[in-house]
């Protein structure tokens, strides 16, 4: 089987589940999730019991494959002792989760679902304070954003909020000054980010001031909200997280901007505004990682914006270990990619998802 028959069979698979689109977890079970167990079994302290979470953990296919991959590759104590918590919002989803975790039955008395929201800090209980690793795949996508916006270069963000206008159809946007301290928080740490990296150059504010033009720019504030709740709840977890990195063909203007798209007899079709789209479209953002990696060590309690510097009781945080790969590079070395390689050399797990990848994350001592 080559390149071409795979994807005649996928299509195939497409059309006969009605669903618009697979996670590679699904696609590729099991070797996906074995892959994240490797990388698991590599890095954890296996002198204490493994505890794992999983956010939102779809149909349960990376939960039976992670913990079927410790039965039969970690020292009996290990799988013996372990356990893995899905947080799953979804009351359908718990059930199938239970479903598949539970064809292999040892499984079930390891595997718990908890139906909750993972960003309420109420449904974690008391700090963990044993080590413990955290899964998100193709949950990032999904949380939500918040839109700013500033006339131009040099003028200051603005909060955007839609709202219905009275006698006109339709929604708009209204603009209104910064208030939201979530919203003001993740834009902190996106500044002090750049800051970081580049020192604006004088050509750059000269052609901004000559040229001004509109900017727009989503916030992963659920993203934020989330991390600071884990961190909060978890101080010694260890994160997983997979998600898109970019998206092809977005039509929705500014920085990190969704793809809004909606499904109609098979075919797709995106939006250009997101104010045009109904209770049925799909909305996936993509993950900008080295965002992502600066709001990780700043919900840590490591990374200090410049304000928070000179306070002298402001606690020093442990500063994390980090590293965000391609998908292939993830699996070609946590992974096994032979089993996933067609006749002709074609790889979909290591061909197909150039556009997501892993970001690791895992606490250290160091606090230099």
């Amino acid at each position: 089987m080559g390149r071409k028959a795979y994807m005649k069979q996928l299509d195939k698979i497409y059309k006969q589940s009605g669903i618009s689109w697979f996670t590679p977890v699904e696609l590729f079970k099991p070797w996906y999730a074995q892959g994240i167990a490797e990388a698991i079994m590599r890095t954890a302290n296996l002198s204490v019991p493994l505890k794992i979470y999983e956010i939102g953990g779809g149909s349960g296919t990376c939960a039976k494959g992670i913990m079927d991959y410790i039965m039969l590759n970690a020292p009996p104590r290990v799988y013996n002792s372990m356990t893995y918590t899905s947080v799953e919002i979804s009351p359908a989803l718990a059930e199938i989760q239970k479903q598949t975790v539970g064809e292999v039955r040892s499984h079930l008395s390891k595997f718990k679902v908890e139906r909750r929201d993972a960003t309420d800090r109420s449904g974690w209980g008391d700090v963990e304070q044993q080590p413990c690793w955290v899964i998100m795949l193709e949950v990032l996508d999904n949380l939500p954003h918040d839109l700013i916006y500033s006339e131009n270069q040099v003028s200051p963000w603005l909060e955007v909020w839609v709202e219905k206008q009275l006698g006109r159809e339709g929604l708009s946007e209204v603009y209104r000054p910064l208030q939201d301290p979530l919203i003001k928080s993740c834009l902190e740490v996106l500044e002090a980010a750049q800051t970081d990296t580049s020192k604006k150059s004088l050509v750059s504010k000269a052609w901004s001031k000559l040229f001004p033009k509109p900017r727009r720019c989503w916030l992963p504030t659920g993203c934020m909200k989330l991390l600071e709740v884990l961190h909060a709840a978890l101080p010694k977890m260890s994160l997983i997280a997979s998600d898109f990195s970019y998206l092809p063909d977005v039509k929705i203007p500014g920085d990190r901007a969704p793809l809004v798209s909606t499904k109609k007899d098979g075919h797709s079709s995106d939006y250009s505004n997101y104010l045009d789209a109904k209770g049925d479209a799909d909305i996936f953002f993509p993950t900008d990682f080295w965002l992502l990696e600066h709001i990780d060590h700043y919900c840590s309690g490591w990374l200090k914006l410049q304000k928070d510097k000179s306070s002298k009781d402001s606690k020093q945080g442990k500063k994390r270990r980090t590293i965000t790969l391609d998908t292939s590079s993830f699996m070609e070395e946590f992974g096994l990619p032979s089993k996933t390689r067609t006749k002709d050399g074609y790889n979909p797990l290591l061909d197909d998802f150039k556009n997501t990848k892993f970001y690791l994350s895992v606490p250290t001592h160091n606090i230099k």
